[in-house]
């Protein structure tokens, strides 16, 4: 009798469960996860291919989201790609991807973020094989791996590079950072290289920032950072940017890898999108200006005077001359890939987001580059310095047929997806481990050393940067730049020379013809020790989080 009560009581329980209505799902249960990423496309005119020694330009600085999302988050601002010049053209074959990439954003190895954006180098060996993003970063932590750590030497002695990116001033808000690379003859060419038949060039490709508080060169890239895969495949010895001028045409775009977004369906099967809150900065006309001057150069701009210097010659001021550049003028066109989509989706099904809509593309003069809104979609508000695009997105068809996401109000968004009242927050994340250097009493940090220290900066990302000051030529990159002791010799006098002479207080950069000039974290400007003011450096040994 109790057997057949629970199989009655069973049939009963199945009966309810098939009856009663499921309760659809509503608000947070409806959302997943998902990305807004994609390119910003700048066309800009060619010049003659004999401008080939480096370029310069000006670019915006902003806070791109309102709060940090996280570690995922990889995002550049407008910048470029310099590549190697070649007599002919090379194949995919002989895998020859090099080049000088970088700028401002956030990348996801970044371990000290804030809103705003740091600048890195983002130099790149053959085929990713190794990447130098500045003096003592690069690919990885692993110090018996290099991988590029020691492809950057800093040269200024006024300027504090941590490994983390050069901190721009907090709150730093749509004003313009100068920056642009050019040769300089350092060291001399050599033909034989680590012991190997391989030729090495002395193009020291040197970063020159104009900002608001420096100006003038930073660091370079040593040339065996260049020349270093040739060691295992001669065939492409003297191809890389340590022998070869730069491709004066670049391309000059803004590389989205990962904004946060969600995305739901409401119970008619309609599918929306929200990602988030996305600034640019926002000019007195309302209209955005993001990019600025941007100008390729010829060797005789700087080159020549320099290397005729060295060799005992008049020096130079280091003012790069205008008469040996080409700035590369804007039509006022452009473009946008940026896609909107879910975990998981392939790259040909992810689907673009209707930009046009509420951004023009615009040259307000032909050296300068920026974007028109339309006012009735995005969010301009009154006294801020930051103009919010669109956040809601509703999947519709085009008028030939194929689907995109068409901008919508966040009144429009049906309130069960749960979209309006998602937050995007920065999210609870591990501590940021701390950038170390080897300890090793016998390695290059320690032998011969640095001459004076530690120092402490404590930059407005929250770290803490611990500094020594190194002779310039015993600083570890150059002791890992396959340098003899008598190169590095010639190479000490050629930067003692540069230290009397450069100063930090005047224009090398072409100034810019608008706007305000950003300003580098002040705690990063650094002056040297009593008595070290000539030919020293200051070298980054760790960089942890501050108390």
């Amino acid at each position: 009798m109790l057997h057949k009560l629970r199989l009655v009581w069973c049939f009963f329980c199945l009966a309810l469960l098939l009856f009663v209505p499921v309760k659809p799902l509503a608000g947070a249960d409806r959302l997943q996860k998902g990305e807004m990423a994609g390119y910003l496309l700048v066309p800009n005119e060619k010049v003659e291919q004999t401008y080939n020694g480096g370029f310069s330009m000006y670019v915006a600085a902003w806070p791109l989201l309102q709060e940090y999302p996280g570690h995922r988050f990889q995002t550049g601002l407008f910048g470029t790609w310099m590549h190697a010049q070649y007599d002919s053209p090379r194949t995919k074959e002989e895998k020859l991807y090099s080049d000088i990439e970088g700028g401002l954003g956030w990348w996801r190895d970044t371990r000290f973020a804030t809103e705003t954006p740091k600048f890195i180098m983002g130099g790149v060996a053959r085929s990713f094989s190794a990447w130098a993003n500045g003096p003592g970063a690069g690919k990885g932590r692993d110090w018996s791996n290099p991988q590029g750590k020691y492809g950057v030497a800093q040269l200024s002695p006024w300027v504090l590079w941590p490994p983390d990116g050069l901190n721009l001033k907090q709150g730093t808000c749509g004003e313009l950072f100068g920056y642009g690379y050019l040769p300089l003859p350092l060291t001399d060419p050599k033909t034989i290289t680590a012991g190997k038949d391989v030729p090495t060039g002395n193009n020291c490709w040197t970063l020159f920032l104009n900002a608001q508080n420096f100006k003038g060169p930073v660091a370079f890239f040593t040339p065996y950072f260049w020349s270093r895969p040739s060691l295992e495949d001669s065939n492409v010895a003297g191809l890389f940017l340590d022998t070869r001028p730069s491709n004066p045409n670049r391309a000059l775009q803004m590389e989205t890898q990962y904004i946060p977004g969600v995305l739901a369906e409401d119970t008619s099967g309609e599918t929306y999108a929200r990602i988030a809150p996305t600034s640019f900065p926002l000019g007195e006309d309302g209209n955005s200006i993001v990019v600025h001057g941007v100008t390729s150069y010829n060797k005789q701009a700087l080159w020549d005077d320099v290397e005729a210097w060295f060799a005992g010659g008049t020096p130079t001021n280091g003012a790069i001359d205008p008469t040996a550049a080409r700035i590369h003028q804007f039509p006022g066109r452009g473009g946008a890939t940026w896609k909107i989509y879910g975990p998981g989706t392939d790259r040909d099904d992810r689907i673009r987001l209707a930009w046009d809509s509420f951004a023009t593309p615009m040259a307000p003069n032909p050296q300068t580059f920026g974007f028109r809104w339309n006012n009735n979609l995005v969010i301009k508000t009154k006294d801020s310095p930051l103009v919010t695009l669109p956040e809601y997105f509703h999947l519709e068809k085009d008028q030939n047929g194929k689907p995109q996401w068409v901008v919508i109000q966040a009144e429009e968004v049906p309130m069960e997806t749960g979209l309006t009242s998602h937050r995007f927050t920065r999210p609870v994340e591990e501590t940021s481990q701390p950038y170390v250097t080897p300890n090793d009493p016998a390695s290059c940090w320690k032998t011969p050393g640095p001459a004076a220290g530690p120092f402490y900066a404590y930059p407005g990302d929250g770290s803490k940067v611990t500094y020594y000051w190194y002779r310039f030529a015993d600083q570890p990159a150059l002791l890992n730049a396959d340098l003899t002791d008598t190169e590095r010799v010639t190479l000490q006098t050629r930067v003692e020379k540069l230290h009397s002479t450069w100063k930090a207080d005047r224009d090398y950069l072409p100034p810019p013809k608008i706007g305000k000039l950003a300003a580098i974290d002040s705690a990063l400007i650094v002056t040297p020790p009593q008595g070290l003011e000539i030919g020293y450096v200051p070298i980054v040994t760790r960089q942890e989080l501050a108390n």
